[in-house]
């Protein structure tokens, strides 16, 4: 072989050296710029920590599997035989063997080296596990099947099933090197007289093997308890099943003593007494039959002849395992389930003018529409944005509670008009005013009536026709209304300070009166940027020269960096997993973004495994380019609220939940001084703080089957739930949804998140579920309809009201007149033990320049009552008169409608009477809401519902000793008999 020349050896070096360049300058750079950033927020123990964390690991596992490789071998090279038999396959080989031998020490370093390299890089991507392992903090609740701590398998296992992967890699990579250096050297031959393996390289291969054999005897013991974690074979549920306590359970272990036995016997077969390679590979083949034989076929017998003919009364231990140990990991044993009845379908006479809670808090604004009407009013120059889905929080103004939608104008870059480096990083910095609007008013033709975040008095929104569209003065009023830190930010850094304070402010502030306003930053927030060290380093860090060359820098110059609340909280507690809703709050005149945190596990045995970015899908959810990879969670608290200053950057982090095992593990692994207790809640805070939507989604989804907690109910399914469809977008599910309301149960009005449930694959009601903190403490409660009742769903209502002829012909009128047609939140509300829906419409014209504003509200009362009014009073006051007879109750297919009269003195009014006149009417708005909606089984259902209704009101009569008029009885046109395509005339008339 050829020695390479100079000049190739000098390419090398300096293709070497531009690699490391590209590689180790780049990481020291970031590392650099991090420890900074982390400086600022006071979190360097987490980058300490971490990054301490990492190096260890890859130093140890990197230097571990380095030298066992390197070990092998050199041990394969030393125990090569001295003299060679003389055959083809040797003289083959000597080319490779006179490259190899000058420099062989070099070459087996170097291959360790490589493998330790990837190794250590692997190991130090699991720094958590690590963590997690050596701060372990016991739950004090141990598995149903080995009574063990739950500790070890939420913060033990993984890291030893970890561990164990790197021992099989370190074996096998061992077994192959050493491998082709005894073929290499003559150790190992295919061809020739003579034994085909020396005694060295077959104590040397053996000995590898048997080790591989032991660790897949260690990984059967684990597997054991790994079985816990595993799926049902024929259900829904996770842990171990019938097949796997019964069956896999002691396969495991069998094959594990197995593999014990197989291991000496490779070491004692080949090296003490036959000396060859026939017994040990008799006693791999056993391994192999005996895996597929106790591991494979015997289980799937005793799950195909034992379990499958009777598997509840096989299973039903397991199945109450893991509805207790799904309830107990998700927080769901503390949820309060409730009766209600609902019966009441004649909405209160003092509905419109009630002092009810929930109906004077009813919320009309949706803040997953009305972003982009706050932005087109709220922004005064192009480049202010409100993010296009807003937030609900409560303030208490005048003594009085309510709920507000709220958002802060931030600036959106790519707006701006000269998008230059010096206006996008020192110009345009921040955005200016937290904006809040009564989430149950509208004012000025369907606009929010806004009392805070105002840029000047000038440029409030003007009265429209005697009516005030904005509040005379700010109500809720903030110290520092500036943002440099929130949700619209991206990846773009402010560079802020000047250098004297005679120096002219820089920074566009806002527009006051018709004039350009300037500030300068002077909060405690970024990074100082003023040496030529630090100027260097963020040049490199951001890729950007201007660092170097601008004058824009001087001595006082701080960077502001990380801008993103979520992001900035990410960074300082890598282990949470985040709400995807951070919202904007006025905490002690300061605005605060608030942040829930969750600490989650994917090894809680017996719990049932979600994947975490599917789970919060819903219709509110942003649509992604890329889906999210795929997170598994078996165990969730909201362990953490962190804030976020808007103005300085701040970062804090408060333990809500301090109970939680998950939480305190982490706070003892980065010095037990991260998160705050949750004591250092300050009282405003508290007031602030909402049940996280995130863990609700998660949680209503669950209770959909867990609320079912007897093994024979969730084998049957039949009383499973489901989230029903959001009405304005039948692809996804409905969102759950903020109100402050005081619900059947509740003392006093509560601001509270709530959801409608649907029974599985039908659409009416099973229950409404809320959600809130009472005293500080999440309180979950469901209010379970009767199973016998049919009352409509969310869909069923939608469809029911928007089938008003009054309404169908102003949605058709407005889609085709250049409009665009949205529907706000479908609200599900239980008033006057009945239930009341009401739904807001928005129009927007098709035009740039146009937003949303609210026109019209849809309301309906039980099966039968229903309005489509200018205002939510107006159709409460409708519902109303529609019970009294004083108007009509509109029509749905086209006809006037008549009234609603109650019974006179020619028909018998008795419980009877009135129970199926009530059946009759909740048919036929079944039977019509069906046909909206084209469903066939729904519309079959409801036909048969309403013949028995009518052969029950007719038997009533009768036992009340008149006979049913013509003028009495209900009339069903032949078409109903048809599909829903019929267009079916149906109607009841009970009258004298």
């Amino acid at each position: 072989m050829t020695r390479v020349s100079r000049r190739g050896r000098v390419t090398i070096a300096v293709l070497v050296v531009v690699f490391l360049l590209f590689t180790v300058f780049d990481r020291v750079v970031g590392a650099w710029a991090d420890y900074l950033w982390f400086s600022e927020v006071k979190y360097t123990q987490v980058f300490s920590g971490v990054l301490t964390t990492r190096l260890w690991m890859f130093l140890i596992f990197g230097v571990a599997v380095g030298l066992v490789i390197a070990g092998n071998l050199y041990l394969a090279y030393r125990t090569r035989p001295l003299l060679r038999p003389h055959s083809a396959e040797q003289h083959a080989l000597d080319r490779y063997r006179l490259f190899l031998l000058p420099h062989m020490t070099g070459w087996i370093i170097l291959v360790a080296a490589l493998i330790a390299l990837f190794s250590g890089l692997s190991a130090q991507g699991h720094w958590q596990e690590w963590m997690l392992f050596s701060n372990s903090t016991p739950f004090n609740k141990t598995d149903d099947q080995f009574h063990v701590d739950l500790s070890f398998y939420v913060f033990e296992y993984p890291f030893w099933r970890y561990l164990l992967g790197v021992a099989f890699t370190t074996v096998v990579f061992s077994l192959l090197g050493a491998l082709a250096l005894h073929y290499l050297f003559g150790g190992v031959r295919l061809q020739g007289a003579g034994e085909r393996m020396t005694a060295a390289a077959r104590a040397h291969l053996t000995g590898l093997v048997a080790a591989f054999v032991l660790l897949k005897a260690a990984a059967y013991f684990l597997d054991r308890r790994g079985l816990l974690l595993d799926k049902f074979p024929t259900q829904e549920l996770y842990g171990a099943g019938y097949t796997n306590v019964n069956a896999l359970l002691p396969a495991k272990e069998i094959l594990a003593w197995i593999s014990i036995v197989v291991a000496i016997a490779i070491l004692v077969f080949s090296n003490a007494f036959m000396r060859n390679l026939v017994w040990p590979g008799l006693a791999l083949g056993l391994l192999a039959l005996s895996a597929v034989a106790v591991g494979g076929i015997y289980p799937a017998a005793v799950q195909s002849f034992t379990v499958k003919p009777s598997q509840l009364q096989k299973e039903s231990d397991y199945f109450e395992r893991a509805i207790k140990a799904t309830r107990d990991a998700y927080g769901l044993n503390e949820v309060e389930m409730k009766d209600y009845t609902a019966d009441n379908q004649n909405p209160p006479a003092d509905l419109a003018s009630s002092k009810d809670e929930t109906v004077t808090n009813i919320r009309l604004l949706d803040p997953n529409v009305v972003g982009e009407t706050y932005t087109q009013q709220q922004q005064v120059r192009g480049f202010y944005e409100f993010n296009p889905k807003l937030d609900i929080d409560r303030y208490t103004i005048g003594g009085k509670t309510q709920d507000y939608v709220v958002g802060v104008r931030e600036i959106r870059y790519d707006q701006l008009q000269q998008n230059n480096w010096q206006n996008r990083h020192s110009v345009y910095t921040h955005g200016y005013g937290f904006v809040a609007a009564p989430a149950n008013e509208v004012v000025c033709s369907g606009q929010p009536f806004y009392v805070s975040g105002f840029l000047s008095d000038q440029d409030k929104p003007g009265d429209q026709g005697g009516q005030k569209c904005a509040s005379d003065t700010d109500l809720i009023p903030v110290k520092q209304p500036r943002i440099y830190y929130g949700e619209q930010m991206g990846d773009a850094y402010a560079v802020v300070g000047r250098a004297s304070a005679n120096d002219r402010n820089a920074e566009y502030d806002r527009q006051t009166a018709g004039e350009d306003q300037y500030s300068t930053y002077d909060g405690s927030g970024g990074v100082k940027v003023g040496s030529f060290g630090r100027r260097l380093l963020y040049a490199a860090y951001f890729r950007e020269t201007n660092f170097l060359l601008s004058g824009v820098l001087n001595d006082n110059s701080k960077v502001l960096y990380v801008r993103d609340p979520e992001s900035r909280v990410r960074k300082v507690a890598p282990f949470l997993t985040l709400d995807s809703d951070p919202y904007p709050a006025v905490v002690d005149g300061k605005i605060q973004w608030i942040i829930d945190g969750y600490t989650t596990s994917a090894t809680y045995p017996y719990a049932q495994r979600i994947n975490w970015n599917t789970a919060i899908q819903d219709s509110s959810t942003s649509g992604r380019l890329f889906p999210e990879p795929r997170q598994d969670v078996t165990y969730l608290r909201n362990s953490v609220k962190a804030t976020v200053d808007a103005y300085t950057g701040e970062v804090a982090l408060y333990a809500f939940d301090e109970s939680d095992p998950v939480l305190k593990t982490w706070n003892k692994a980065f010095g037990g001084k991260l998160v705050k207790p949750r004591s250092a809640i300050s009282a405003d805070l508290m007031n602030h703080l909402r049940y996280p939507e995130d863990q609700f989604k998660v949680q209503r989804d669950l209770l959909s089957r867990f609320h079912v907690t007897t093994p024979e109910g969730f084998f049957s399914g039949q009383d499973f739930w489901e989230v029903p469809k959001d009405p304005a977008n039948s692809t996804a599910d409905q969102p759950p949804y903020y109100i402050v309301a005081k619900l059947p149960g509740q003392g006093s009005a509560r601001f509270q998140l709530t959801a409608a449930m649907a029974p599985r694959k039908r659409g009416n009601l099973a229950a409404l579920m809320s959600a809130s903190y009472v005293d500080g403490k999440p309180k979950f409660e469901v209010l379970e309809l009767p199973a016998n009742t049919a009352i409509q769903g969310p869909n069923q209502m939608h469809s029911v009201m928007t089938g008003i002829s009054d309404a169908r012909r102003d949605l058709t009128q407005f889609t085709s007149s250049n409009s665009d047609v949205i529907y706000g939140n479908l609200l599900s509300l239980p008033v006057g033990n009945g239930m009341l829906y009401v739904e807001p419409i928005y129009l927007r014209t098709k035009n740039d320049k146009t937003f949303p504003t609210l026109q019209k509200v849809l309301v309906a009362y039980g099966p039968q009552y229903k309005a489509y009014a200018d205002n939510l009073t107006a159709g409460l006051e409708q519902l109303v008169k529609q019970v009294s007879g004083q108007v009509p109750v509109p029509s749905t297919d086209g006809s006037t409608g008549q009234p609603a009269s109650p019974p006179t003195g020619n028909q018998p009014s008795t419980p009877q009477v009135q129970e199926a006149i009530a059946a009759m009417n909740k048919a036929i708005a079944d039977l019509k809401a069906a046909q909206q909606s084209g469903d066939f089984e729904a519309y079959g259902r409801a036909l048969k519902a309403l013949q028995d209704a009518i052969a029950r009101y007719e038997a009533a009569v009768k036992a009340a000793g008149a006979a049913p008029s013509a003028s009495a009885s209900p009339s069903v046109s032949p078409s109903v008999s048809g599909s829903p395509g019929a267009s079916p005339t149906v109607s009841v008339a009970p009258s004298g």
